[in-house]
């Protein structure tokens, strides 16, 4: 059984991964709202399978709470916005598609290879998903710094913190149902906000492209 369970925890953790990946090889912001939505699903579904196998019921609350908010409402929210500010697509991004999945493999190595002593000192069975888990942290942050339109820099602080909390899921075998309440909630938050300056970006520049909005400064 722990045998399956770690195989679960690795597949789901490969799958928000790629989910990740997608948005560095697509230039559609669409695309990226529905990587972040399936990524947001497969997250859910990991959090149900940790607390099945840990026997946690709690982890089932924050799995419909991840779908809902998540994978339903964020997503409905960024097609609204994109629509608003009619972004289709990433023209232009810092750095390039190739030399982008170039830089995520890497990435990935340096996961695994600043994860080894976290696996050491971890007896949970999820261990196993926990490199993956770092990877796609550190991709989400590339995905941050490496994309121009504002939106999809908003995208990438989501997945950010989808990756914490499928760090934290992995390395604790599920966190208090409180901790994950606080943690939507500022997700949450933090999403509104950034929703906000949007809408006055938008409002006053015309553009949520943040290279224009560089060159404005000059």
């Amino acid at each position: 059984m722990q045998g399956v369970f770690s195989q679960v925890a690795v597949m789901g953790s490969s799958g928000m991964l790629l989910c990740a990946m997608i948005v560095l090889w697509r230039r559609g912001v669409a695309a990226y709202i529905s990587a972040f939505m399936w990524q947001s699903v497969v997250l859910g579904a990991l959090t149900a399978a940790v607390g099945y196998f840990g026997n946690d019921p709690q982890l089932y609350v924050v799995a419909v709470l991840l779908f809902g908010i998540k994978a339903v409402a964020i997503p409905k929210l960024l097609r609204r916005v994109s629509q608003r500010f009619t972004a289709g697509r990433e023209s232009a991004p810092y750095v390039n598609t190739a030399t982008s999945l170039v830089v995520s493999g890497l990435l990935v190595l340096l996961a695994y290879a600043a994860a080894r002593p976290l696996e050491a000192v971890a007896d949970a069975p999820t261990r196993a998903g926990m490199p993956l888990a770092m990877g796609l942290l550190f991709i989400s942050l590339f995905i941050i710094i490496s994309r121009k339109l504002a939106i999809t820099q908003v995208i990438g602080f989501l997945m950010l913190e989808n990756a914490i909390a499928l760090l934290a899921v992995l390395a604790t075998y599920g966190v208090p149902l409180i901790v994950e309440l606080g943690v939507f909630l500022d997700a949450l938050m933090g999403f509104l906000v950034m929703q906000i300056f949007l809408y006055d970006i938008h409002g006053t520049f015309s553009t949520t492209d943040v290279d224009v909005l560089e060159r404005l400064k000059h």
